[in-house]
């Protein structure tokens, strides 16, 4: 029988299976959070009477200046592009106000003037003949009458 009480120990066992189902933690994604009291950017666009078309900046001065205090305003330039004669039509706000037109380059850099004179109040039409020493490409066109300044930009072909 010692035989037998051997071979019981050697029998093979129950298998006993545990299932548990746990869920795991989420990851949470730790982003840092900007606590700050910022504006979001909203652009300032002007319209043609000089009222702003979007609210500016709660901090910043709103300050309108309508088409009659402005000194300069270009009314056209054409034709765009240009080949060899350009035409402005330019509003000035007040006589005697010196007026330079000038044309640059992308860089900043100035290629030409234009135009360096007096000019007196009310809309007025010059015509400039283009340098041929200009090459094709694209140019802006600056034209300040006292301490205000408008840029349009031209394509020279």
């Amino acid at each position: 029988m010692l035989f037998f009480s051997g071979l019981s120990s050697w029998a093979q066992q129950s298998d006993s299976i545990r299932i548990s189902l746990k869920t795991r933690p989420k990851k949470v994604s730790k982003v840092p959070e900007i606590k700050a009291n910022i504006q979001p950017y909203r652009p300032l666009h002007m319209s043609v009477n000089g009222g702003s078309m979007f609210s500016t900046y709660s901090a910043a001065k709103s300050t309108t200046v309508s088409a009659k205090d402005k000194l300069l305003n270009i009314v056209k330039i054409y034709p765009n592009p240009v080949e060899d004669q350009l035409n402005i039509i330019l509003s000035i706000g007040r006589d005697g106000t010196q007026t330079t037109i000038k044309i640059i380059d992308l860089l900043g850099n100035e290629v030409v003037t234009l135009s360096n004179e007096r000019l007196n109040a009310g809309e007025q039409t010059k015509t400039f003949t283009i340098p041929s020493r200009i090459n094709a490409g694209i140019y802006f066109l600056r034209v300040m009458a006292g301490s205000e300044s408008q840029v349009k930009r031209i394509s020279v072909l």
